[in-house]
C-alpha cells in the first residue's frame, strides 16, 4: 500500500520515519497544481466582470449592463458568457478518465507534467485570443491541464505523507488553490483598471502556477507506491529511504510491496469498482463531490464580482470585495490544515453545514426583502451581504473544500485508487460545469430563491455526513477497508454478504478435503 507511516491508533505500530525536508518539498510543487486550478477559479469571475473583456468577446452583455434600469438579477445571463467559465470543466471531466490509465501506467508524475503542458497551451490561447471560438479551445486546454493535475496531485500527496499528517498535507492541495483565488482576485483588481488590455494580463498571470509545476516536477521523486506497483522496487524502495530520512524502512516497504502484489491481480480495475464491496468508497467519493459544488460555492466565487455588482457595488469596489473574500478563503484553509488531523473530517464537516446554511439563509433573506429588479441594496444590507459570503466561504474553506480532495484520496485501496478517483475528479468537474453554466441563468430565473436552493442542499450534505460518512483521521489508507468500511454501522452490510459467500463455500469445500 502506500507509503504512509502509521498513526499511533491502539495496537497498529508506527512504521520507522520523521517528516523530511524531501517530503515538504515534494508536497510545495506537487501542490502547485491546486495554485494553477485556484487561479484560474478565481481569474475567470474577474475577468468576465472587465468591460474591456465583454465589449471585447460578449458584447451584447456588455451593452446591456450599461442600461440603467436593466432587471438586476438578469443583466449577465447570457449563455456563451457562461460557457466561458464551464468549458473548462467538461473537458476536465473527460481528462480525469485518461489521466487514471497516465497515473496507472507511467506515474503520478508524469501526469502532473502533462497537466502544466495542457495548461500553458491553454494560457497562450486565451491569453492572445482575438474571437469567443480561440477563447473556448483555450479554456478547453486549460480542463485538460486541470483535469490530470486535479487527478494527479491529491493521489501524489496522499501517497507520500505519512498517516499522522497525511490530512494536513494532502490539505496543501485546496490551500494552494484557495492562495490561487486569493491572487487571482489581485491580479483582476488592479489589471481592471488598465485599458483595454488588462484582463489579457489576467490571464495571461496564469501560466506561471503552470511553469512552477512544470520546471518542479524535474526535482521531485515519485511516489514508493507508484514505482513499485510499475516494478521499479528498488527505486521504490530508495526513494522510501529518502522520504522518511531512515534506513530501516523494511516494514514499510513489505507492506507496498504486498498492496502493489494484491493490486496486480486485478487487470481490469474498473471492473472491480463496480463490484458491491468496492461501493462504500465510491459512493462517499462521488457524493462528495456532489456536495462539495452544492453548496454554491464555485457559484459564489466564480461570479463573486458579479454577485457583488448585482448587489449594488461598483466595478473596483465588486472586484475588491472579491480579493477580500480571497483572503477569507486562504486564512480559513488553515484553520482546517491545523484541525484535520486532530478533531477529525467529520467534526469539521458538521460544524460548517450549521454556518453555511445559516449564511445562506441570511443572504437570500435579505435579497428577497430588499434587493427589488432594478435599483441597489441599501449600503447597510450590501454590507452585510459581503460579511455573509465571507463566514460562508469561511466554513467552507475550513470543511467541505479540502475535506472534499481528502476523504476520496484515502479511502480507496490500490488496486482501485486512481480508477476510483477518476470518478471522484469527473463528479467533481461534472457538478462543477452544470453549476458554471447554470449559475447565472438561475440567478435570472430564481431570483434570491437561489440561496435557499443551495441552503436545502446543506441540509442534505449535513445529514449525510451525520449518518453515512464515517471517520478517517489518523487511519493508514491500507487499513480502510478493515477499520473504517468494515467497522461502519451501514456500509459493513457490503463486506459481510462477501464474507458470508466465502464461509459457505469454505464448508462445502473442507468434507472433500477430509
Amino acid at each position: 500500500m502506500p507509503a504512509v507511516v502509521i498513526a499511533n491508533t491502539g495496537d497498529v505500530p508506527e512504521f520507522e520515519g520523521r517528516i523530511t525536508f524531501n517530503v515538504i518539498v515534494c508536497v510545495v510543487i506537487a501542490a502547485c497544481g491546486g495554485l494553477m486550478f485556484g487561479y484560474d477559479i478565481g481569474v475567470s469571475g474577474g475577468v468576465t466582470a472587465m468591460d474591456d473583456f465583454l465589449k471585447k468577446f460578449f458584447y451584447e452583455v456588455w451593452e446591456r449592463k450599461q442600461l440603467a434600469h436593466e432587471n438586476n438579477y438578469c443583466k449577465y445571463d447570457n449563455k456563451k458568457l457562461q460557457l466561458f467559465t464551464s468549458s473548462l470543466y467538461i473537458a476536465a471531466l473527460i481528462a480525469s478518465f485518461i489521466a487514471s490509465k497516465t497515473c496507472s501506467k507511467y506515474g503520478r508524475k508524469p501526469t502532473m507534467q502533462l497537466a502544466s503542458i495542457f495548461f500553458i497551451i491553454g494560457v497562450a490561447l486565451t491569453t492572445f485570443a482575438v474571437n469567443i471560438e480561440m477563447l473556448i479551445i483555450g479554456r478547453l486546454h486549460l480542463g485538460l491541464g486541470v483535469g490530470f493535475a486535479n487527478q494527479a496531485v491529491p493521489l501524489f500527496l496522499s501517497e507520500l505523507a505519512p498517516a499522522k499528517i497525511r490530512g494536513a498535507l494532502n490539505i496543501s492541495f485546496q490551500l494552494f488553490i484557495t492562495i490561487g483565488i486569493l491572487i487571482a482576485n489581485v491580479v483582476n483588481y488592479a489589471a481592471g483598471k488598465i485599458h483595454p488590455y488588462g484582463f489579457r494580463i489576467s490571464l495571461g498571470i496564469a501560466g506561471v502556477p503552470a511553469l512552477m509545476l512544470c520546471l518542479g516536477s524535474l526535482a521531485i521523486h515519485e511516489t514508493p507506491t507508484s514505482l513499485i506497483e510499475r516494478k521499479k522496487v528498488e527505486e521504490g524502495r530508495a526513494v522510501l529511504k529518502k522520504i522518511r530520512g531512515v534506513d530501516n524502512v523494511d516494514r514499510e516497504y513489505d507492506s507496498i510491496v504486498h498492496a502493489c502484489e494484491v493490486a496486480s491481480q486485478i487487470t481490469q480495475p474498473y471492473h472491480k469498482l463496480m463490484k458491491r464491496e468496492s461501493r462504500p468508497p465510491l459512493v462517499i467519493a462521488i457524493v462528495m463531490q456532489v456536495f462539495q459544488q452544492f453548496t454554491g460555492i464555485n457559484a459564489i466565487m466564480f461570479y463573486a464580482p458579479v454577485l457583488f455588482q448585482t448587489v449594488g457595488f461598483g466595478s473596483d469596489a465588486a472586484l475588491l470585495s472579491s480579493v477580500i473574500t480571497g483572503l477569507v478563503n486562504v486564512l480559513s484553509t488553515f484553520v482546517s490544515v491545523v484541525l484535520v488531523d486532530r478533531v477529525g473530517r467529520r467534526a469539521l464537516l458538521l460544524e460548517a453545514c450549521v454556518q453555511m446554511f445559516i449564511t445562506q439563509c441570511i443572504i437570500g433573506g435579505i435579497l428577497m426583502k430588499d434587493l427589488k429588479i432594478t435599483g441597489n441594496l441599501p449600503n447597510g444590507d450590501a454590507l452585510v451581504v459581503v460579511i455573509m459570503v465571507c463566514v460562508f466561504v469561511a466554513g467552507f474553506a475550513w470543511s467541505w473544500g479540502p475535506l472534499g480532495w481528502l476523504i476520496p484520496s484515502e479511502t480507496f485501496p490500490l488496486e482501485t485508487r486512481t480508477a476510483g478517483f477518476s470518478f471522484a475528479v469527473s463528479s467533481n468537474m461534472l457538478c462543477t460545469f452544470v453549476i458554471a453554466q447554470a449559475f447565472l441563468s438561475m440567478l435570472c430565473h430564481m431570483r434570491s430563491g437561489i440561496f435557499f436552493f443551495f441552503a436545502a442542499w446543506i441540509v442534505v450534505m449535513g445529514l449525510f455526513a451525520l449518518f453515512l460518512l464515517p471517520e478517517t483521521k489518523g487511519v493508514p489508507v491500507d487499513e480502510m477497508v478493515d477499520r473504517v468500511w468494515k467497522q461502519h454501522w451501514f456500509w459493513k452490510r457490503f463486506f459481510n454478504d462477501e464474507q458470508a459467500v466465502e464461509k459457505r463455500e469454505a464448508e462445502m469445500i473442507r468434507p472433500h478435503l477430509i
